[in-house]
């Protein structure tokens, strides 16, 4: 069960056997398409203001587990301009609603946006909207920019204490310095145990999705010579799910820029997330 870990450390530490585990969801197997003609439909979430209407797309079969994907930037945030002035925050909108659209075709898991326009979100509420939502798993959509125009690749960054490189560890820097020390609500050493242990999971469940991810795309699309890094990035660690910071590649390159500007150079990268994505909360529901 996706979330249940929690709970299950909580009865170690105790010395208990009959804590009662949370409900799981039944899961469909990794490989098999859903069977039956299920409906996808669609339902708000009351969050706090100003995130009020988040819509969900429903799986053909109920209690699936949730995916909420995070368009980068937005709003007067517009993120690095490519090549040709097209600016960050419009791709990483469209394709994450390429995603999400692959993803509800196949109709194996429910799916959310943090947004699905030209809004300004802060990491703080993108975060908090997976919180609130009780996500299974976080996807932040990103396109990088940099002062070297023959800079190209994906790169995956994921959770982790330790930075894992010098350029992991400026990024997550920088978006430290965006929004202030993070502070830990443990007030006692069990909680502070707990936290630590889901925590613990959380980076566990996350570097996976990433290897997950980079077998699917091998091949099809182009990555970085180290393309899975990690980070203690703030909005990874706060959506408390298993999840990754997605750069798609990089907008100051003119090669990355032509395949990230269509929808047609997207869909290989689009695909190799939805089939890892499907893969990655098919093995942990069944565990």
């Amino acid at each position: 069960m996706i979330r249940s870990f929690l709970l299950g450390s909580l009865a170690l530490l105790a010395g208990c056997s009959d804590i009662p585990q949370t409900a799981g969801r039944d899961k469909g197997p990794e490989d098999l398409a859903v069977i039956g003609e299920g409906r996808r439909g669609e339902l708000s979430v009351a969050l706090p203001k100003p995130l009020t209407d988040i819509a969900i797309t429903e799986a053909r079969q109920p209690g699936q587990p949730l995916v909420l994907i995070d368009p980068g930037h937005g709003g007067s945030d517009g993120g690095a301009t490519g090549v040709d002035g097209t600016p960050e925050k419009r791709l990483t909108l469209a394709m994450a609603k390429e995603l999400h659209d692959a993803l509800a075709e196949r109709g194996r898991v429910r799916i959310a946006l943090t947004r699905d326009d030209d809004e300004t979100l802060s990491l703080d509420q993108r975060a908090e909207i997976a919180r609130g939502l009780s996500a299974d798993l976080f996807l932040s959509i990103h396109m990088d920019a940099a002062p070297n125009p023959d800079a190209t690749g994906v790169t995956l960054y994921s959770l982790s204490d330790i930075a894992s490189s010098a350029e992991a560890a400026a990024r997550a820097g920088a978006e430290r310095e965006r929004v202030g020390r993070v502070v830990s609500n443990a007030d006692d050493m069990t909680t502070a145990l707990l936290t630590d242990l889901a925590l613990r999971e959380q980076m566990q469940a996350s570097a996976d999705l990433a290897r997950r991810v980079l077998r699917r795309a091998e091949g099809s699309v182009p990555l970085r010579p180290t393309p899975h890094q990690s980070a203690d990035f703030v909005v990874l660690r706060l959506s408390q799910a298993p999840g990754l910071l997605v750069e798609a590649g990089y907008i100051t390159n003119a090669i990355d820029a032509q395949r990230l500007t269509t929808r047609e150079g997207r869909a290989p990268l689009v695909e190799a997330l939805a089939r890892a994505i499907e893969a990655d909360l098919a093995t942990r529901t069944a565990n």
